[in-house]
């Protein structure tokens, strides 16, 4: 640890200048602490202003970070960041500050912790929930290993409405390691967090005679005071947990086997430095309450805290306000076609329901939400608990809809199989951000989803090529089928096209041909049909002349078209944004053997591997999925006979 920070610094440098790794943050002041706070909130806000990200949460967690760091020693120590939405100002202060400019781009930074990345970031990270079972485990490998580093897990209130997170709390207390759970409680997730546990959090942070006492005890006794002996700190402590037992519902923490501290203000460094300190004397497991705002020090986030909790750029790093260049919103996203789809619907038919999970905004249920709030139910992040309870409407005649991205509801793989197929229950499935999602990276990449839906008996899976046939695929998936019904669709904007006011029922299991041609088929799920057409577009001034079939539906396939396109077609080929292992691609070449068609077909897919993060045309030009790339492996593989 270094003696002190270098003395180069002048007026016009800058403290965070001078932060070079954590270590450079252990001599600081309290004062100088919240400086380099002041000004790691200001880089954070002109980073993304500039180049988009997570925003609001990162803004809300700068002091607890820079208390963390000048606290706790990392690597050796270790912070594990649930989601890691947040870890911006992490980065920043960890030997990432001048890389920060490539922040979620094409070969840059990932817009989340990466191990890969810094021996700082502990574990891998992106969705939620997770961060208490691993630093349990990290935590119990340290202890067989003979260490005595500390183990800290950030997590917010809507990440601890999901299910692991409880299971975690119930295995640490009955471990008993060394770890510091931080409760971040700033009352969001992405939305307004919901659920019993908000209710209870709110009602320790507002309970005025507990934290009176509270703090009275801390003024009078001070447990961080070092002159105390040990016999006067456990009399402090025996009084804290009287107090609390008699007068918080902090009690329902401490029953899982967690000593419960606070709640604190996580934006008064000099509470949050003498509370992490105090905590790391503590052999135990315990929760830190820490109370803070999403998008702290940025007015605009401050008040629109779902708005700005990630933000595309091009913005105005004082007011918010939109600069020219980013004003221009472009065609409806698939996302809002489907909501304003269902509202309809669910206006003449009492028995649809919508169901999200922390994601009202993200999956366009908001509007659901705010036309129809009794049969709109946000879950929280608990998506297992979302199916189930969807499979329970179900039993008893509701029709519902849960909306959720494709990487998303790959945690509830179990409750879709055994609570919906194996019931043969009505729920639908609008499975959103199918596909590459660009930034966000392989933690958000819905990649594989049309590969392990495939493998489920009675799931009906759709995928439209347009605004109008997604339209279609839900009313198509309500009043058409009675079990259940996957919808994928792609992140951001549609074509643009004019929609029809009525809505029309889909022949179920039937392809379309949306291009004649002879001699080479090529087939696509969902909007990988315009791409086929531009292909195809190509191909024909090589001479080569392409039926191209939107196929629409994964289960049940159209085997008829295939039969049919065999007897007039030499090659097949086949472009679905999905897995290379297991889509539609592995679909007709299971369905062409079993009828002795033998036929070559190429699979342009998703590569076996994790696609990197990165503008979305970066990202198709790496993995050879731009339309020149496309066009150039259908001719050799149609010409040459080769892939």
């Amino acid at each position: 640890m270094p003696e002190s920070l270098p003395v180069t610094i002048t007026q016009q440098s800058t403290l965070l200048s001078a932060i070079q790794s954590p270590d450079d943050l252990k001599k600081l002041s309290i004062a100088e602490l919240q400086n380099v706070a002041d000004e790691c909130r200001k880089e954070v806000i002109k980073l993304v202003s500039i180049n988009g990200g997570h925003f609001a949460s990162s803004l809300g967690v700068v002091e607890l970070t820079v208390a963390l760091h000048h606290v706790f020693s990392t690597p050796d120590d270790t912070i594990i960041w649930d989601v890691g939405h947040q870890a911006y100002v992490h980065k920043i202060l960890t030997g990432r500050r001048e890389k920060m400019q490539t922040n979620r781009q094409f070969g840059g930074l990932a817009g989340f912790p990466k191990r890969a990345e810094s021996a700082h970031d502990a574990f891998g990270v992106g969705h939620a929930s997770t961060s208490i079972s691993a630093a349990a485990g990290i935590s119990v490998a340290k202890e067989l290993a003979g260490g005595n580093e500390k183990v800290i897990a950030v997590i917010g209130d809507g990440s601890m409405t999901g299910g692991m997170a409880f299971e975690a709390m119930n295995h640490l207390g009955d471990l008993k390691s060394d770890v510091l759970v931080i409760l971040n409680d700033n009352q969001m997730a992405i939305s307004p967090s919901t659920g019993g546990l908000r209710h209870h959090l709110i009602n320790i942070s507002l309970n005025k005679t507990y934290n009176k006492a509270r703090k009275l005890i801390w003024k009078s006794l001070s447990l961080f005071n070092n002159e105390l002996g040990d016999k006067a700190k456990n009399a402090v402590r025996k009084i804290e947990d009287g107090v609390k037992a008699a007068l918080t519902p902090g009690a329902f923490f401490e029953a899982l086997g967690l000593r419960y501290f606070g709640p604190i203000d996580g934006h008064n460094m000099e509470q949050l430095v003498k509370a992490l300190k105090e905590m790391q004397e503590l052999p135990h497991p315990k929760l830190l309450h820490v109370i803070t705002t999403k998008g702290k020090g940025f007015k605009p986030a401050e008040e629109d805290q779902s708005k700005w909790h990630a933000h595309s750029g091009g913005f105005d790093t004082t007011t918010g306000k939109l600069l020219k260049a980013a004003e221009s919103k472009g065609p409806q996203k698939y996302q809002e076609v489907f909501g304003e789809a269902l509202v309809e619907l669910a206006l003449k038919d009492t028995r649809i329901t919508a169901i999200t999970a922390a994601m009202p905004s993200g999956t366009s249920l908001d509007l659901f939400q705010h036309a129809l709030p009794n049969r709109f139910y946000d879950v929280g992040i608990a998506e297992p608990h979302a199916v189930t309870f969807a499979a329970g409407l179900a039993t008893q005649g509701f029709k519902p809809v849960f909306a959720v991205y494709s990487t998303f509801l790959q945690r509830a793989y179990d409750q879709l199989i055994h609570d919906v197929a194996l019931q043969n229950l009505h729920v639908v499935f609008a499975i959103d951000r199918a596909g590459l999602v660009g930034e966000d990276g392989p933690t958000h990449h819905g990649a594989f989803d049309l590969s392990w839906l495939h493998a489920v008996p009675g799931l009906v899976i759709m995928a439209p090529a347009d605004e109008q046939e997604l339209r279609d695929m839900l009313y198509t998936a309500l009043y058409d089928l009675t079990g259940p019904v996957a919808i994928r669709y792609p992140r951001g904007n549609g074509k643009g096209m004019a929609l029809q006011k009525n809505f029309t029922s889909l022949p179920i299991g039937k392809a379309k041909i949306v291009r004649e041609g002879n001699g080479l088929a090529l087939l696509c799920m969902g909007t990988m049909t315009g791409k086929a057409l531009e292909v195809a577009s190509i191909l024909e001034k090589e001479g080569i002349d392409a039926t191209v079939v939107n196929m629409r539906f994964l289960k049940p396939l159209d085997t008829k078209i295939l039969e049919e396109l065999a007897s007039r077609s030499t090659h097949f080929a086949v472009i679905e944004e999905n897995s290379t292992i297991g889509g539609l691609g592995s679909a007709v070449i299971d369905h062409l053997n079993t009828k002795g068609l033998h036929r070559p077909v190429l699979k342009i897919a998703l590569p076996d591997a994790f696609v990197t993060h990165g503008n979305m045309n970066d990202l198709y030009k790496e993995i050879g999925f731009d339309t020149p790339s496309m066009a150039e492996k259908i001719r050799r593989f149609y010409k040459e006979g080769h892939m």
